[in-house]
């Protein structure tokens, strides 16, 4: 992507992304040949943020493809992000938006001072808090397959209200309904959602899935 485009872009705030579905597809894995096809049965379904983990094969291509296909109808980003410098190869190839597995503080330091939206991956309130205070937009509570609901709950209960928060790890369509209860603000989705090499088709069938599974959740005041 035309380095002049992405800088001119503004990302809005992560919130804004959660309608209509409050999911993060996380594309492990995909190449940009498959981005086109992939990305639309997503769009389609209701997902409005696409995050190209960096060990994808040439993850900054099918990013700069994402961005340049979707602008500011999706928030468009990288995940596994573990290098600082990394920060800025994602801006320059049109990301907006930073995860990470961990919550390496430079990293979300980095993000920010580039104008980036950043999700840090943490385990802890102490990392929580950590995080929030380096100016994380979110948190990624992952793995959520060790974290369970009653966790998110105790999280809640001191968490600043407006925080978003995250369970990423193993979410699927029918386990997300105790997590939604205790606060969820929203899911991250990988390999259940998208496997390499897998079929538009198929994708755009789970992602339907998803989507069922979201509405059928109580609504929230």
């Amino acid at each position: 992507m035309n380095t002049t485009l992405a800088e001119a872009r503004t990302a809005q705030p992560v919130r804004h992304y959660l309608t209509p579905l409050p999911y993060v597809a996380v594309l492990r894995g995909i190449t940009p040949e498959e981005i086109p096809a992939v990305g639309e049965a997503l769009f389609d379904a209701g997902f409005r943020i696409l995050e190209v983990p960096l060990n994808s094969p040439r993850p900054l291509v099918s990013i700069a493809a994402l961005a340049e296909r979707y602008g500011e109808r999706a928030l468009v980003g990288a995940g596994t992000v573990l290098d600082v410098a990394d920060v800025a190869r994602v801006k320059a190839a049109g990301g907006q938006l930073v995860v990470m597995p961990h919550a390496d503080l430079a990293v979300v330091r980095a993000a920010k001072r580039e104008g980036m939206l950043c999700l840090p991956g943490v385990a802890t309130l102490t990392e929580a808090f950590a995080a929030l205070a380096a100016g994380a937009d979110g948190l990624k509570m992952f793995p959520a397959e060790a974290l369970p609901p009653a966790a998110l709950k105790a999280w809640r209960a001191v968490l600043p209200r407006e925080t978003l928060v995250f369970p990423v790890g193993g979410m699927k369509p029918d386990n997300l309904a105790p997590y939604w209860a205790a606060g969820a603000s929203g899911f991250g989705t990988g390999s259940n959602l998208y496997q390499p090499g897998a079929a538009p088709a198929q994708v755009a069938a789970v992602a339907a899935a998803y989507a069922t599974a979201f509405r059928a959740l109580p609504a929230r005041s």
